[in-house]
């Protein structure tokens, strides 16, 4: 089996290549091609958004697709900065951007009041059309502060309480654990030993 990967993303790539790689699956990704697909995300929810992805670099790469869509859920914000949390400051911001405005907008809230949660829905498109999705999340808190070289996104500003770290602060091994991601993916593994299975079976 051949799977692309829908993103551009290099440190989404990273962390879902080392959770899938030992699987007898072929990934490829945007630097397989000469040309390859920027689908915008119009959707209005992180499933929506996830699917879109999947079906348009399927159908331009006429093989199977795995895209994700994630979003921190901040409950003092009443759920933002949801699917907006890539471009939470703006368009083409960085990741510091993101992570400055929200810090700013909990500025005075309690500790105790600043419970998140990361949330990942992961599509995949078969080379027949059909979409499967599923999903993750991650409970934690946000921080006043933002701490940690490692990762991405918001990573540096969401503490995980079982695991006394926040995101920023783990190995890829060690977040792939317990990440929202981590978690869709461990589900994702599941649709796609399925599928090899019953290919095995025919």
């Amino acid at each position: 089996m051949q799977l692309v990967l829908a993103t551009n993303n290099e440190d989404k790539i990273r962390e879902i290549k080392n959770l899938l790689d030992d699987l007898p699956v072929t990934i490829l990704t945007a630097d397989d091609f000469l040309e390859f697909p920027d689908p915008q995300e119009t959707g209005q929810t992180l499933e929506e958004n996830a699917i879109l992805k999947a079906r348009q670099v399927a159908e331009f790469c006429e093989m199977a697709a795995l895209a994700d869509d994630s979003g921190l859920e901040v409950d003092a914000l009443g759920g933002a900065p949801g699917v907006f949390s890539s471009r939470y400051a703006g368009e083409n911001v960085t990741y510091a951007d993101n992570n400055r405005k929200l810090l700013a907008e909990l500025k005075d809230v309690p500790i105790e009041k600043r419970t998140a949660r990361f949330r990942c829905v992961i599509a995949v498109c078969w080379e027949n059309g059909t979409v499967e999705t599923v999903e993750g999340t991650a409970e934690g808190y946000i921080t006043e502060d933002s701490v940690g070289m490692k990762g991405f996104g918001y990573d540096p500003v969401f503490y995980y309480p079982p695991s006394g770290k926040r995101f920023s602060e783990m190995t890829v091994e060690e977040k792939n654990l317990v990440s929202h991601r981590g978690k869709a993916l461990q589900n994702a593994r599941t649709l796609i030993m399925e599928r090899l299975n019953k290919a095995l079976s025919k």
